[in-house]
């Protein structure tokens, strides 16, 4: 499928999804969002995909929002920014967090504002060393939003969130590590290689395995320690009812790589 605003290849069982509005620095339009639910709803399906990168085309990840496209008004003239919230933004950051494969944000530049909070949906996320986030928010008088508020405060805590949000400031891709908004930070000329190995490593990893972490770790959010343990409980068993389990197993035992389903 073609879209508008959106590049998509698949090689080597990962689906790379490319924001693809590079003279607008790969600002968020409900155009790009409607081709990004499409192409998430693709890969989720395909079964030959099994992880998913997204990143930005040209010098930037994303500049959020696009602040210079028609923005919806209510009947009083007031501007609409809750419609556009809960049509697309609120349901972007719900499919990727709860998204059945894993996904990397590719940080290849600037990811300010909603865009940032995207990213920090992802399951992993790595920027290259020029790339920097930034809750900007703040300096056009709005708050946090796409997740941002939910997000951020549980990665760095609440005192460091209110910080990066109050003051709008930038924060490197080597901060952002040190801080744990970044997995891993990787030089500009090695960035798209480094991120393609790691997507091949996902790739090539137990995908039913991967999806029972990702509800692991979602559920711990919510729960007491007996109840997470109970969670864990459930989830290894049915990680041990599934054949690559034994896979596992005897690839260890015969000292060769696995080949999981």
């Amino acid at each position: 499928m073609t879209y508008k605003t959106l590049l998509v290849t698949v090689e080597d069982r990962v689906a790379t999804l490319t924001l693809n509005r590079p003279e607008k620095l790969n600002a968020f339009s409900a155009g790009m969002h409607a081709d990004l639910r499409e192409a998430l709803k693709a890969a989720a399906a395909d079964t030959g995909v099994r992880a998913v990168v997204l990143t930005g085309a040209g010098r930037a990840f994303s500049s959020g929002q696009d602040l210079t496209e028609d923005l919806p008004r209510h009947p009083d003239g007031r501007f609409d920014l809750s419609g556009p919230l809960m049509r697309d933004y609120n349901p972007l950051v719900e499919t990727l967090m709860a998204y059945p494969k894993p996904v990397i944000a590719a940080v290849n530049g600037p990811a300010v504002g909603a865009s940032m909070n995207i990213a920090l949906a992802c399951d992993i996320v790595v920027a290259a060393r020029s790339a920097y986030l930034q809750e900007g928010f703040a300096k056009i008088a709005l708050v946090p939003d796409a997740g941002g508020t939910y997000i951020l405060p549980r990665l760095v805590g609440v005192k460091r969130a209110l910080a990066l949000c109050l003051t709008a400031d930038r924060v490197g891709a080597d901060e952002a590590e040190r801080m744990g908004l970044v997995y891993k930070v990787f030089d500009d000329g090695a960035f798209a290689g480094e991120v393609k190995a790691l997507a091949k490593k996902l790739a090539d990893g137990p995908a039913h395995c991967f999806g029972l972490i990702k509800r692991a770790l979602g559920a711990s959010a919510d729960n007491d320690l007996a109840a997470q343990l109970a969670v864990e409980a459930d989830m290894q068993q049915q990680a041990a009812d599934h054949p690559d389990f034994m896979e596992g197993v005897m690839s260890f035992l015969q000292k060769r790589a696995p080949n999981f389903r």
